[in-house]
């Protein structure tokens, strides 16, 4: 890229201006995103080549760019353009956030990048600039957590411009979709329904299937998932209520309070009275 900043070093993450990176690139106008992840926040019209490709970005528009890339800004102030980079250790806290980066926004098969639209200007300036940099005065761990959700953000709003028949054609956002509804089915239905096969059939999948991708996206297997919500909601009531093991039990939807007490130990290897 050029010569790395110590923040980017240090935090995996850095933001600045392009005339910046350029002053810092001993005035060149060429870079290589090295094994980093770069989105391009233009509010400048510009002329960018990537891979000896040339592209005409116009002000208002984010361009995201994979790692390994050969990039040049041609006749940009560069006042007005801003260069978030990153690395994947720095952004990948969960399999979501994996599927996000290794996502068509930076491995576009059809181009060297991904362009998408923003609406507001002075907004992205306020929300993205400014913040960041309160964030960066105030505390490190402050910001970059607002960095991490800044740059998910950004990937959120591109995420809509790519066309849907082109995100179903991805499985693993196929997956990430179904589970996220799998998870969203069980919290409203855990107290009735303990099998996997009622949430299969919510989603209108397998049961097989279903763990196939809870087990991609979550790494554990859906019966898992369900004994874990089940567990975690146990444990709230018999901290925080004063309801009876009986009682709980029946809130819970289990037969009778014997047999709650088994499933409890079993996956705790504790009696529920242990808890309170």
């Amino acid at each position: 890229m050029y010569i790395i900043t110590d923040q980017l070093r240090e935090n995996g993450f850095s933001i600045n201006r392009l005339d910046q990176a350029i002053k810092r690139n001993n005035n060149k106008r060429q870079f290589t995103t090295l094994e980093y992840f770069c989105i391009y926040i233009i509010m400048e019209d510009l002329h960018l080549i990537v891979e000896n490709n040339s592209y005409n970005i116009a002000a208002g528009n984010i361009v995201f760019v994979g790692p390994q890339k050969n990039v040049q800004f041609l006749k940009a102030r560069g006042y007005d353009t801003f260069l978030i980079t990153f690395s994947s250790t720095f952004y990948e806290r969960s399999i979501k956030d994996s599927l996000f980066i290794n996502s068509q926004l930076f491995f576009n098969y059809n181009s060297d990048i991904f362009v998408a639209p923003f609406i507001n200007i002075e907004e992205m300036r306020v929300v993205f600039m400014d913040r960041m940099e309160s964030f960066r005065k105030k505390d490190k761990s402050l910001y970059l957590s607002a960095a991490h959700n800044a740059i998910e953000r950004l990937m959120l709003d591109a995420f809509l411009h790519i066309p849907t028949e082109d995100v179903k054609k991805d499985i693993k956002f196929d997956y990430l979709y179904c589970v996220n509804k799998f998870k969203v089915t069980l919290q409203r239905d855990y107290k009735t329904a303990k099998k996997v096969s009622h949430y299969a059939a919510e989603l209108n999948v397998t049961p097989r299937k279903l763990t196939e991708m809870t087990e991609y996206v979550l790494g554990k297997s859906a019966k898992h998932v369900i004994i874990e919500k089940l567990i975690s909601e146990s444990k709230k009531m018999l901290s925080y209520t004063n309801y009876t093991i009986s009682q709980i039990a029946y809130e819970l939807g289990f037969s009778d309070e014997g047999n709650f007490t088994n499933f409890f130990k079993k996956h705790t290897q504790k009696n529920p009275s242990e808890m309170r």
